[in-house]
């Protein structure tokens, strides 16, 4: 700041001047005050250089931490996109493999579906063989029961009714059997 004083200073001085005749716009200055000046400012030169290499050594020192925490930044963002992209990659790759799974379970159950049908299928056709095969049985009997009845002559006698008890008025069941008994 001081050396832009000085500066200011310096160019008022000569502004100032006074002009001479005839001489192509030089100037008279006041030569004391000049040399005064250069040397406030060579003496105020290094202090004011100082300032200025530090406000740059800051400035450096600023723009390096700043490019640190951009790359960290940076980094952080790179490490988290990868990440995303892995459960993502994780994510598509499970849910793959469940569609996998329920192809895969979809598939035995027709098949066990199948298998319990063809299952089904063959016990009912082994029961109506079975039982075809007994009906043929008890048709095969019940004609040898036919059979047999007519050549014994027994196909038209009637089934043996059942006997009414006796009546005590009419006299009938014990007493006609007692007599001819006699």
């Amino acid at each position: 700041m001081k050396m832009e004083m000085l500066i200011d200073e310096l160019q008022e001085l000569v502004d100032s001047a006074f002009k001479m005749p005839f001489s192509g716009g030089k100037k008279v200055v006041n030569a004391e005050r000049i040399q005064e000046i250069v040397e406030e400012m060579r003496t105020n030169m290094p202090q004011e250089v100082r300032q200025a290499k530090s406000i740059v050594a800051d400035r450096n020192n600023i723009i390096a931490k700043a490019k640190k925490e951009a790359e960290t930044v940076v980094q952080q963002a790179e490490e988290r996109a990868k990440a995303m992209v892995e459960r993502s990659e994780i994510t598509r790759q499970a849910q793959q493999r469940a569609a996998e799974i329920v192809s895969k379970a979809n598939e035995e159950a027709a098949q066990v579906k199948q298998a319990a049908s063809r299952y089904i299928d063959q016990i009912m056709k082994k029961a109506d063989d079975d039982l075809s095969a007994n009906l043929a049985a008890l048709k095969k009997t019940r004609q040898s029961l036919s059979s047999y009845q007519r050549k014994s002559g027994d196909t038209t006698r009637p089934a043996p009714k059942p006997s009414k008890p006796n009546r005590p008025d009419s006299g009938s069941s014990d007493s006609g059997s007692a007599s001819s008994g006699q």
